[in-house]
This record gives C-alpha cells, sequence and structure tokens, in this order.
C-alpha cells in the first residue's frame, strides 16, 4: 500500500525532475511511511510512498524487469501473486524481490497491456516501457484505488491524491462549478469529473496511455451478466465456496491484521471467514456513539460485541461524542474533494483507533451493492403492488397524502415515514429518474433554486450515462451497474481509501474481489431480493455461520449521526459556516435558499441531512484548498467562530 504520482512530458522545456517528485511524495507521505522511491529518464518520472505490507525488507520500489527497461510502481495489493509468480517463473523470467508487485512487470513483459486481465487486487500503478516509450497508468477493476490526473498540451500528471498534482508549477486548486453541480446532486464528486478544474479522475477498470505525444483511455474490464444455470443449492454453494476464497485470499501479510466490525451481515461474515482462517483470535474494531435519545439508532455496539464473542475475537470499540469540529478541516483536506456522506468520518476514527494494533484491516464494504442488500432496491419489487392501486386514487389520494409526511433519519418511525415519502413521491416516474431520486442528495428543482449558475443536467447527468451503459440487462442488475460506475468507487471506495490512509492504515475489501463480482453478476435477480427480502441468497449461504438475529435484524449504515447533531451540538457551526454573508462571498449558492433548508430541517419538515452536511463540507474544503488554509489553523478559527 502507498501513494504513486508522477507524469510524462512531450517537450523538452517541462521540467519534471527528482525536485517535483519529492514534493508529490512529502505531501502524500502519510499513505506511505515506511519508504520512497523514484525514476526520472529525460521526460518521465514516477514515484511512490510505500507502507510496507508484504516482503518488508525486499519490496523497494520501483521494480524492474531483468534489464531494467520496464520500471512500475504500484499503489495496493495484487491477491493472486503467488500462483502468478511461479507461472511466470516457468515461463523463464527471473525475479529480484518477494513482492507482490514485481508480478506485474514481468506479466507486462509476457503479455502486453493484456497483463492487467491477469490480476486479482486492489491498485493503482504506473508502468513505463522504455523500448516504446510508453506510459501505463491503470486503476483496478472496482475502483477500490483513485487515480487522478492532469492533461495540457505537453504534459500529463498523475497521482493517487490531488493535492500531489498541485506540486507541478503553475497548477494552482481552482473550482469546477460543474463539479461542484454534481456534488450538490449526489454529495460527491463522481467520475471523471473532480472538484478541481483541470484535474479529473480515472474511471473504473481503466488505464491510460500516454507517450510520443498521444494520449487515451481504455477499458479493460466489466462485469458479464449472463445467467449461469444453476440450481438454488449449487448457487448457496458457489456463493460461499467464493466468500470463502476471497477472504482466506487478502488475509495474506507480513504485519498484523484485524477487522471493521459493525455486527451488520457483511462485516460479521469477514469476520466468521477470517476465523475460520488463523488459529490466532481476530482482532475487531467498532464504534459507538455517546448520545441519548434518536441518535442511539446509530449505536451497533451491542450487535458487534455479540458477534465477537461468537467467534472469539480480540475486540475493541471507540465511543465518539458530537465534538468534532477538530476533525473535519484534517479530513477534508486528506479527502481531497468535499463529501456529504457522514461515514468518512466514522471511517477515520475507528481507522486512527485500529491503527494503534495493526497496519492491514478487512471491511464489508460492497456487500449492499453485490447482493442486494439496500432498501432502494426494494423500489421496483413494491412499485408493482402501488401500480395496482387505481391511477384516480394514485394522483388524487396517495400523493398529496405522501406531501404531509414528516421526514428525519434519525429516529425509528420518522426514517420509516422519510422512506415511505420518498418512495410515493417518485413511484410515478419512470425506472431510471426514480432510481436517481433515491440516489441524489437534492432534486433538480432545489438544485436549481441552489446554483447560482446554471448548468444542462442532460449534458451532466452522470447517472443517467450509467444507465444508457446497461440497457438490456434486469433491472437489479441494472442498479448495480450503476452504483458500480458510480457511487461505489466515488463515494464508499473513495471515502474508505481517503480515510484509512489518512492513518497509514491498509483497507481491503474482499466483497469486492473481482471473481465473486463476476460470480454475483450471473446470478438470477430474484436470487439476491426474494420476496422483498435483501440479500436472500447471502443470508440463505451464511445459515451456518451467523445467527438469525444478525442475519435479518434491521440494517443501519455506517455513518455518523450527523442530522441529529447539526440540530443541536453543531448548530452554531452550521448557523456561522452558512450564514447569509458566508454563502453570498463564496458565490456558489444561494444565501436564501440555504436559509430555507436550515429551517425546514430544523423543525423535521424535510430531512436535509445530506445537503447541509454536505453545504458544511464545501465550505470547509472551500477554505482549506481554494483559500489555502492549512487544516490545523482553520480548526483554530472554527472553534473561535462558535465560543
Amino acid at each position: 500500500m502507498c501513494g504513486i504520482y508522477g507524469g510524462i512530458a512531450s517537450r523538452a522545456d517541462t521540467k519534471l525532475d527528482a525536485a517535483l517528485l519529492n514534493r508529490m511524495g512529502q505531501v502524500t507521505a502519510h499513505r506511505g511511511p515506511d519508504d520512497e522511491g523514484l525514476f526520472v529518464s529525460n521526460h518521465v518520472a514516477i514515484g511512490m510512498r510505500r507502507l510496507s505490507i508484504i516482503d518488508l525488507s525486499g519490496g523497494h520500489q520501483p521494480l524492474f524487469n531483468e534489464d531494467k527497461s520496464i520500471v512500475v510502481v504500484c499503489n495496493g495489493e495484487i491477491y493472486n501473486f503467488r500462483s502468478l509468480r511461479e507461472h511466470l517463473i516457468s515461463l523463464g523470467h527471473q525475479f529480484s524481490t518477494h513482492s507482490d508487485s514485481e508480478v506485474i512487470v514481468h506479466l507486462y513483459e509476457q503479455y502486453g497491456e493484456a497483463f492487467l486481465q491477469h490480476l486479482n487486487g486492489m491498485y493503482a500503478l504506473a508502468l513505463w516501457d522504455a523500448n516504446k516509450e510508453l506510459l501505463i497508468v491503470a486503476r483496478d477493476r472496482l475502483g477500490i484505488k483513485p487515480v487522478y490526473y492532469h492533461l495540457n498540451d505537453n504534459t500529463l500528471l498523475f497521482a493517487t491524491e490531488a493535492k500531489a498534482l498541485f506540486q507541478f508549477q503553475g497548477l494552482a486548486p481552482t473550482l469546477n462549478k460543474t463539479a461542484a453541480a454534481l456534488y450538490l446532486q449526489l454529495g460527491y464528486v463522481p467520475a471523471p469529473y473532480s472538484i478541481f478544474e483541470g484535474i479529473q479522475k480515472l474511471p473504473v477498470a481503466s488505464y491510460i496511455k500516454a507517450g510520443q505525444g498521444t494520449f487515451s483511455i481504455e477499458r479493460y474490464w466489466k462485469p458479464d451478466y449472463e445467467q449461469r444455470s444453476y440450481t438454488a443449492s449449487e448457487w448457496k454453494l458457489a456463493i460461499r465456496e467464493q466468500l470463502e476464497q476471497s477472504v482466506a485470499s487478502q488475509m495474506v501479510s507480513d504485519v498484523p491484521i484485524g477487522a471493521f466490525l459493525s455486527g451488520g451481515i457483511d462485516s460479521s461474515l469477514v469476520v466468521g471467514l477470517m476465523a475460520k482462517h488463523t488459529s490466532n483470535p481476530v482482532r475487531t474494531y467498532a464504534i459507538g456513539f455517546d448520545m441519548q435519545g434518536p441518535a442511539q439508532i446509530y449505536n451497533e455496539l451491542p450487535y458487534a460485541k455479540q458477534v465477537s464473542d461468537l467467534f472469539g475475537t480480540d475486540h475493541h470499540e471507540i465511543i465518539v461524542k458530537p465534538d468534532i469540529i477538530h476533525l473535519l478541516p484534517k479530513l477534508l483536506w486528506h479527502m481531497d474533494e468535499p463529501i456529504a456522506d457522514t461515514a468518512f468520518i466514522t471511517t477515520y476514527l475507528v481507522s486512527e483507533f485500529a491503527r494503534k494494533d495493526v497496519t492491514v484491516i478487512l471491511s464489508g464494504v460492497g456487500g449492499d451493492e453485490l447482493f442486494g442488500g439496500y432498501r432502494r432496491y426494494q423500489g421496483e419489487y413494491y412499485n408493482q403492488y402501488y401500480q395496482k392501486i387505481p391511477s384516480w386514487i394514485r394522483k388524487h389520494v396517495v400523493q398529496p397524502l405522501a406531501h404531509l409526511l414528516p421526514s428525519d433519519r434519525h429516529s425509528k418511525w420518522l426514517n420509516y415515514s422519510r422512506l415511505a415519502k420518498t418512495f410515493l413521491l417518485t413511484a410515478e416516474m419512470p425506472f431510471e429518474k426514480r432510481y436517481l431520486s433515491y440516489i441524489e442528495a437534492t432534486n433538480e428543482q432545489l438544485r436549481n433554486q441552489l446554483l447560482n449558475d446554471t448548468i444542462d443536467w442532460k449534458a451532466h447527468n452522470v447517472i443517467l450515462d450509467a444507465f444508457q451503459t446497461c440497457e438490456n440487462i434486469p433491472a437489479l442488475h441494472r442498479l448495480f451497474e450503476v452504483d458500480r460506475l458510480t457511487q461505489l468507487p466515488d463515494d464508499l471506495l473513495m471515502l474508505t481509501d481517503k480515510m484509512t490512509m489518512a492513518t497509514s492504515l491498509e483497507c481491503r475489501v474482499p466483497l469486492l474481489d473481482h471473481e465473486l463480482v463476476e460470480l454475483a453478476c450471473s446470478m438470477p435477480p430474484e436470487l439476491k431480493i426474494k420476496g422483498g427480502e435483501l440479500k436472500y441468497i447471502l443470508k440463505s449461504c451464511l445459515s451456518d455461520l451467523l445467527p438469525q438475529e444478525i442475519l435479518y435484524r434491521k440494517k443501519r449504515g455506517f455513518g455518523a449521526p450527523m442530522g441529529a447533531w447539526i440540530k443541536k451540538e453543531l448548530l452554531p457551526l452550521l448557523q456561522t459556516l452558512l450564514s447569509p454573508e458566508v454563502i453570498s462571498a463564496r458565490g456558489v449558492f444561494n444565501p436564501a435558499v440555504v436559509q430555507t433548508m436550515i429551517n425546514e430541517h430544523r423543525d423535521n419538515k424535510h430531512d436535509h441531512t445530506d445537503i447541509l452536511i454536505g453545504l458544511l463540507n464545501f465550505e470547509i474544503w472551500s477554505r482549506l484548498m481554494l483559500d489555502q488554509t492549512p487544516p490545523e489553523i482553520l480548526e483554530n478559527e472554527l472553534k473561535q467562530l462558535i465560543q
């Protein structure tokens, strides 16, 4: 695990040298505190910061082939490196280290650009072929590891983190207003956009080819949704076997390893399968909240303790209070981009806690997408019953009543009301727009009121664009495919990578092993959600591993109760940073609309949690990145603002 960075220039007057690489490395040193390396040759420069996981003494990067004509740096892990190594040695290749990343240079020697088809892992990598004068920069199949890049007339720059790119002379952080509008829509910035003008994100399962004045992006993988003719029993067996293999393969490490544990199905199955493949107690880490009242629904510590007791883990818990003002500047600096998903806070806190003991952590991220675990995936199931209601009653009775439902996610019954309200108010929409309404932080009408600048949403709607790439597969598979291309890599995996690496902790996600993904994509959709039951097949194949109360308990996300906090403890911060004066000075949003949303959220008329947190984080991010205020100074300024 590390951070990579570098570039290639087509003109001799553009300087890419060791000094630039050193600056890029220093700003991302948290990703690799153990080692650093660089390679500079004429117009090409690539470097890395290393967090040592495998081959601690011999895995220094960059890595080379036998005649040093091919050089590579890699951020991540190659899980099938042992079998690849044996295969390549049998073909005559000679290895100089035991690093998992060295297989990349020899795979490229053997298979050319098709080398990516052989890798099972999470990675962002850069490979330079001196003979062909070709630079390849690749991102793994599911987008577990991020890649940012900047391209101008004569230079390509790339890095794991956007802030490293600003070490290049002449490139400064400025706001991309289209990306800001997309952030307002989704609560994150989707690829290929980034929040910075002139910087883009490499899409999932893609690689850049650059050299001799040419540049292109190639897509090298997508799941095959052709259904396999298995019986239900065969599906259970196949899924269980692949789960076991995925978890076992990702436990390979030369440093201490642990697991995040929320007590939900996904993290619990990872811990349970880890326990089967080790003779020592699995180290597990859970987070809870020091709050009373409705926000206690976020506290999952009792469920995590139940799973810990079941598998005899070495269990550790951390309790979080709503005094996180000192955290937000530091965390948003690490994130590079603003985000409305509160999971970035909890992920950082539990990562910081776990890093005291371990260097590698396993997470259950991806299980909900892969096996149909989100309530929004139930929309099509319930919509078939809704459509049986006479249209006159739907239009003149149901829809007007839906508008009157209260909305708040921090109370059990108000949360049910929020979900029902969302479903009913979108039930008359076409399939794609109905799903879009479930995942948007704001609807188009509100966005247009909020934004000072207009935007052509048809030209910049990445969700609807993603739907168009998968028109001929079943509805549930279409929803996964859209999430695979958008929210999963650019929200959940992005925050997981940035927040774990902020603490120099490597996070692995075995439920997103691409072989498991390919298997799940070839499954009949009705086995994932059956009779309205989420994760039906996954629960079935885990019935001997996990107790019923874990398999069938109500789902709770891994976020913080920020919606409750911004009504009470964090309300002064919200009112200060989103005041009419501050919003007007920033010039991006309409201050009157922002104030209306604050009032509606406080009075439970509308649940504006996501967008208010998004706006709050946007202002803090702007002060960090656009105003160039260091995190530690901004932290002190925020404390003074609310005293």
